[in-house]
């Protein structure tokens, strides 16, 4: 079976403080920490056994916090890119620890989202993290959530990185019908794939690969369709792969975050990404 893992531990704080987003809003204990890290270990365990099943794996962390500066995250994308079983690991990240551990990645599997966030950290360090990625020849995108305080940071950090990286803006959603007609012309200018993450789809009932050939999990190995649907849908160390996957029309009313969307064959975000979905980069951004 392919599939596609969302993977989250306990760890549920951030280096970062960021007024918009909720990750930056606790401090973990060690004993959380130590959980995160237990979690994540038995996680690799159960990894490292699928090719044996004949399983393929993409694998995805995506944290509420910052999962490299923790050691434990480093070490599990290091052995899980030179994994044969696993065609690719991904992390989302605000790029902040040291990347020289990064040699040590099977480059052609290994890949980054990473997110900018100004005031957190100055641009030209952020930038100089980015180009160290850039040089090594790591796949990845930047982006930022799109609010008005951040259009300038945004656009210089455009000008500053090369072309051939994607830099993509989330629509920030907090506030119903936030832009103008001009600003999302703006935005547009910089991402020219801003307008595909502006609305919020209609998607109940609608075919999607969640809970398919896309699970969410969570630390203890408890498995939900979408990371925004509450439902349990079973447990991965317990049921695998296949007591898992089944077709799970999508139960929300409205779908509006790329990790949500992008797996909803209707909107033929594939023809856009193409092999690059996970990480969000445009195929004619592929180096």
């Amino acid at each position: 079976m392919k599939a596609v893992l969302y993977y989250r531990g306990a760890l549920s704080s951030c280096n970062y403080d960021c007024p918009y987003c909720p990750f930056s809003k606790t401090k973990d204990s060690k004993e959380t920490l130590e959980k995160d890290r237990q979690q994540l270990l038995a996680f690799m365990d159960w990894v490292r056994v699928q090719g044996a099943a004949g399983h393929r794996l993409s694998i995805f962390f995506n944290p509420y916090g910052e999962a490299l500066v923790h050691r434990w995250y480093r070490e599990a994308m290091m052995e899980l890119s030179h994994l044969e079983h696993v065609e690719k690991v991904a992390v989302q990240t605000n790029l902040s620890a040291k990347l020289d551990w990064t040699e040590q990645l099977e480059r052609s599997k290994a890949a980054f989202w990473v997110t900018y966030h100004p005031g957190q950290t100055s641009e030209v360090q952020f930038l100089s993290q980015c180009m160290k990625l850039y040089r090594n020849g790591l796949a990845f995108s930047v982006g930022s959530v799109g609010i008005r305080s951040a259009f300038g940071a945004i656009s210089r950090l455009r000008g500053e990185l090369p072309p051939d990286v994607y830099l993509w803006v989330n629509a920030f959603k907090d506030r119903k019908a936030y832009y103008t007609l001009d600003e999302i012309d703006y935005l547009t200018s910089i991402d020219p794939y801003f307008q595909l993450n502006v609305p919020d789809y209609d998607s109940l009932g609608a075919h999607c690969g969640a809970g398919e050939n896309v699970f969410y999990v969570q630390g203890p190995g408890i498995v939900k369709r979408c990371y925004s649907d509450r439902k349990v849908i079973g447990h991965l160390y317990r049921d695998g792969l296949e007591g898992l996957s089944s077709e799970r029309p999508c139960g929300m009313k409205k779908c509006g975050c790329y990790i949500g969307y992008i797996h909803m064959p209707g909107l033929a975000m594939n023809d856009v990404y193409g092999s690059s979905l996970l990480e969000r980069i445009p195929a004619g951004y592929a180096r």
